[in-house]
Formats: structure tokens, C-alpha cells, sequence
């Protein structure tokens, strides 16, 4: 009881990026102007997938996932950033602050199986090509969907239920811009040990496992390709994956960077750009890299434009 009535007058204050009010203006429109292109990106490809019939393939239903993922990701980021730049009290609640933590923390778990399910469905597309419908069937993709949702939610219950266990004082001065794990607990008056170890196990198991399955598969895609004789076969073969691959080395870099080294001597302003990365940049991004990169996703962008007669 002592700790619920504790954590009700906690709250929490964030240092942000700078004290200059100038500053803070410019960027409120840089932040805005990225948000505003991300939620444009990600809904003309999660519309474009599901209004043409090209691409009803496993694929395209992993990248419509990834796109609504990704929607659902800056927002839990973004607004509340924009709030703060233009407000003196950049502070939160105790438990506004744990819910931020929670989501963010369920959708960066499930964008890092996502993609480890979408490097899966690329090595059974190029190592195993007469198969692959009856591979990656519907139900199948559905079920391994639901597992990267199921284990990234699963994954942030435990970390926030650690993280709601530990002491705080009333007043917590948080260097970053947003309830992000590693900051919050860097402010906790009690000991941090056991977290710290539940961070490298999730590092391992969400991160870290997934990032393994990538890399073999991505070693048996490569293998495959090399076995293929026409320079073209290679080439249409390798350019199937080039889009994924640039978003898992976006995605998993930053990641593995600021969580697998809880100890690590990074400063603030280091962790806040890492953050800043996978929470803004990769999702606003990822639409481009995936609609530059690929003729099918092109063609059904110009579709859906041409259809609402915007051209």
C-alpha cells in the first residue's frame, strides 16, 4: 500500500533537447514535418497493399504490419514531444509515464520479430521458390504475426512490471525526451541490478535471438543466390530482399547499440539521437525504402494515385 500511494504523487520531468525557446520552435517544426510524413508514408502503403490484388502475397502482409507498427510507434513518441517543446512543464506522471514506457517498449519488441519473420519469409521466397505459397500460407503468416505481437507485449509487461517495482523520489529529472527504459531507471533511489539483467535476458531473447535468425537466413539467402548462374537471376533474386535488409541494419543497429550495453559509458545526448533513430527516423523511413526499392510497390502507389485522381 505504502508503495501504490507513493507512486501517486510521483512525477517525473524531462530535460529534453535544450532550454532555448528558438531552439525548441525549430524543432517542433523538424519533428512535426518528419511525423506528418511518416503517418502519410506508412497509411499509402498499408492502403496500396490492401487495394491491389498484386500484392496479396506474405511479403506485402509483413510489410503492411510493419507499417501500422510503425504508425503506432512514433505516435507513442511524437506527439507528446511536440507538446513539450512548446511547454515550460515538461513533466509526467508517474503512471503516464509507465504506460509510455509500456507501448514503446511492446511495439520496438515486436518491430524486431516482425522483421525477423519477414527475413524467414524472403530465404523460403529465394531458397525454396516452388514451395513458398504452400510455406508461407495464409494461416502461417498470421500465426507468426501474432507470435512477434504476442512476444513484444509479453516482453514489456515483464520489463515495466520491474521497472514499476523500484523506488523513485517524488521528483525525478529525466535526461531524455520521452520514458524511455534506460533513463528511467538511471533515476531510480533504489538499487537497479536486477533490472539491469532483465534488460540483457530481453536484449537476448527479443533482440539478439531474432538478429540471429536474420543473419542465417540472410547467410542461406546469399548462398542460394550465388548458385544461381545469370548475373540477372542473381540480380532480380538479391532485389527482393535489398529493401528488407536496409531496414534491419536501420532497425537493429540503433537497437542493439543503446540496450545490450546497459553499462556502457554513452552520454545522454548519445542516447537521446540513438532513440530518436529507431523512434522517428526508421518509421518514417521505412515507407521510402521499401517504395523506392521495390517495382511491385511503385506500381501499386501510382494505382492508388491515378485512382483518386490525384495525378
Amino acid at each position: 500500500m505504502e508503495q501504490c500511494n507513493q507512486t501517486t504523487t510521483i512525477a517525473f520531468v524531462f530535460q529534453g533537447f535544450s532550454r532555448e525557446q528558438s531552439t525548441n520552435l525549430c524543432l517542433f517544426s523538424i519533428f512535426l514535418s518528419m511525423y506528418l510524413v511518416t503517418l502519410a508514408g506508412n497509411t499509402v502503403i498499408i492502403t496500396a497493399i490492401h487495394t491491389d490484388s498484386r500484392l496479396s502475397t506474405p511479403m506485402y502482409f509483413f510489410l503492411s504490419n510493419l507499417s501500422f507498427l510503425d504508425i503506432c510507434y512514433t505516435t507513442s513518441v511524437v506527439p507528446q514531444l511536440l507538446v513539450h517543446f512548446l511547454s515550460s512543464q515538461k513533466t509526467i506522471s508517474f503512471k503516464r509515464c509507465m504506460a509510455q514506457l509500456y507501448i514503446s517498449l511492446s511495439l520496438g519488441g515486436i518491430e524486431f520479430i516482425l522483421l525477423a519473420a519477414m527475413a524467414y519469409d524472403r530465404y523460403v521466397a529465394v531458397c525454396h521458390p516452388l514451395h513458398y505459397m504452400a510455406i508461407m500460407s495464409r494461416r502461417v503468416c498470421i500465426q507468426m504475426a501474432l507470435l512477434s505481437w504476442m512476444g513484444g507485449f509479453f516482453n514489456a509487461l515483464v520489463q515495466t512490471v520491474f521497472t514499476m517495482h523500484l523506488r523513485f523520489c517524488h521528483f525525478n529529472t529525466i535526461n531524455h525526451f520521452a520514458c524511455e527504459l534506460l533513463a528511467v531507471i538511471k533515476v531510480a533511489c533504489s538499487d537497479t541490478f536486477v533490472n539491469e539483467i532483465v534488460i540483457v535476458v530481453a536484449g537476448v531473447i527479443v533482440l539478439l535471438i531474432p538478429c540471429i535468425v536474420v543473419m542465417l537466413s540472410y547467410v542461406y539467402i546469399i548462398c542460394a543466390i550465388l548458385r544461381i548462374r545469370s548475373s540477372e537471376g542473381r540480380h532480380k533474386a538479391f532485389s527482393t530482399c535489398t529493401s528488407h535488409l536496409t531496414v534491419v541494419t536501420l532497425c537493429y543497429g540503433t537497437a542493439i547499440f543503446a540496450y545490450m550495453s546497459p553499462k556502457a559509458n554513452t552520454s545522454p545526448n548519445q542516447d537521446k539521437m540513438v532513440s530518436i533513430v529507431y523512434a522517428v527516423v526508421t518509421p518514417m523511413l521505412n515507407p521510402i525504402i521499401y517504395s523506392l526499392r521495390n517495382k511491385e510497390v511503385k506500381g501499386a502507389l501510382s494505382k492508388a494515385v491515378r485512382k483518386n485522381g490525384l495525378l
